[in-house]
């Protein structure tokens, strides 16, 4: 099934519900997917932009529309998607094209999250089906309509379980027109820890921290005239540490995950920064490699084992022979949250069931 309208779409949903038949919801396939069920719904007809003004920074698209069209759109305003969402197309496997409702839906961000934030800090707004067929809207074209429930916010990350996204607004911002990197060779993820604390600690306006094969990168983005100034405090802070300037560091291969393309289990790990060095070490006990993003927010693991033994927050990202869910089980009290969120915008348990369930 591929609905071509929102009016069509939630036709089949209602259909869908009073047959409580379910549905796999399928965008680009370049995330998480659900292979549990059958029944396949394709959002890639519902696509197209909306609404773009650049001069409000304000973008309205259909789910379908390909993320590469969007932020190419972008790039010719001299704008871009600041949460900088990653394309793990390599890291899958897959030959598909990733879609903005697919990076909504996942709440996708990269980098550049420990700075601008995520994917729901820059939507405003959505129009979804919810699991009954119901059209519902909420929030505004403007940061200052968005007033009562924020339900946009409960979309992003929701992958679909709760409803099916037909239009997105979100927020725009400029390209910062330049950018530098301080690398740091030869470190392990103890040090690179100490490195991201002090610069993160600093009004230096890191928009990067992360050490992937034995270097950490911070990276420094701005206007010419003060980038340098903010290079040059930051190395006479860690000039202990010997970092090298560079303009060429690897952050979309970063963004992407790009150094743990190919086989084997991926693991997505969110933990507190100070945590990130200690799990690194029982995760390489285990047999594999990692690396970190977002100043250690985020810890990725390539290898054998399952990390939910010692944190909770682990999800499946590539499977490459792992067994189990994909999302980490939800503490009591959450899951009752989300259990009477999921009863609310549908009863009838169609909309991607057994992707996020534990």
């Amino acid at each position: 099934m591929a609905p071509a309208t929102e009016a069509e779409l939630a036709e089949i949903i209602a259909d869908c519900h009073a047959r409580r038949t379910p549905l796999r919801i399928a965008g680009g396939g370049t995330r998480i997917e659900n292979p549990l069920v059958a029944e396949t719904l394709s959002l890639s007809r519902l696509s197209g932009v909306v609404t773009y003004s650049p001069g409000e920074m304000t973008l309205i698209a259909r789910p379908g529309t390909p993320l590469p069209e969007i932020q190419q759109m972008l790039a010719a305003e001299g704008q871009a998607l600041a949460f900088e969402p990653p394309d793990l197309r390599a890291v899958l496997g897959s030959n598909g094209t990733p879609t903005l409702g697919g990076v909504v839906a996942a709440n996708a961000s990269g980098p550049r999250r420990l700075a601008a934030g995520a994917c729901r800090d820059h939507l405003l707004g959505v129009r979804f089906v919810d699991g009954r067929g119901r059209v519902l809207k909420n929030g505004g074209r403007v940061m200052k309509n968005v007033t009562g429930l924020d339900l946009s916010k409960l979309l992003a990350g929701s992958h679909g379980t709760l409803g099916i996204l037909t239009e997105v607004v979100l927020k725009t911002l400029p390209l910062a027109p330049a950018r530098t990197t301080l690398a740091f060779p030869g470190i392990d993820e103890s040090t690179a820890l100490r490195i991201f604390t002090t610069a993160l600690s600093t009004p230096y306006e890191v928009s990067g921290a992360a050490h992937v094969g034995g270097t950490a990168f911070l990276r420094l983005e701005g206007l010419d005239s003060q980038l340098a100034y903010r290079r040059d405090r930051l190395l006479a802070l860690l000039a202990e540490l010997r970092p090298q300037v560079t303009d060429d560091a690897p952050w979309e291969a970063i963004r992407d995950v790009a150094h743990f393309a190919g086989g084997g289990p991926l693991w997505r790990i969110l933990c507190k920064p100070t945590d990130a060095p200690g799990i690194c070490v029982k995760l390489r006990a285990m047999g594999g490699d990692c690396s970190l993003d977002w100043g250690g927010g985020l810890v990725w693991y390539r290898g054998p084992g399952n990390p939910r033994a010692f944190v909770p927050h682990a999800t499946l990202v590539r499977r490459g022979g792992a067994e189990g869910p994909a999302f980490p089980p939800l503490a009591p009290a959450v899951a009752r949250l989300n259990d009477g969120l999921r009863r609310s915008f549908d009863p009838a348990g169609i909309l991607n069931p057994g992707l996020m369930d534990a």
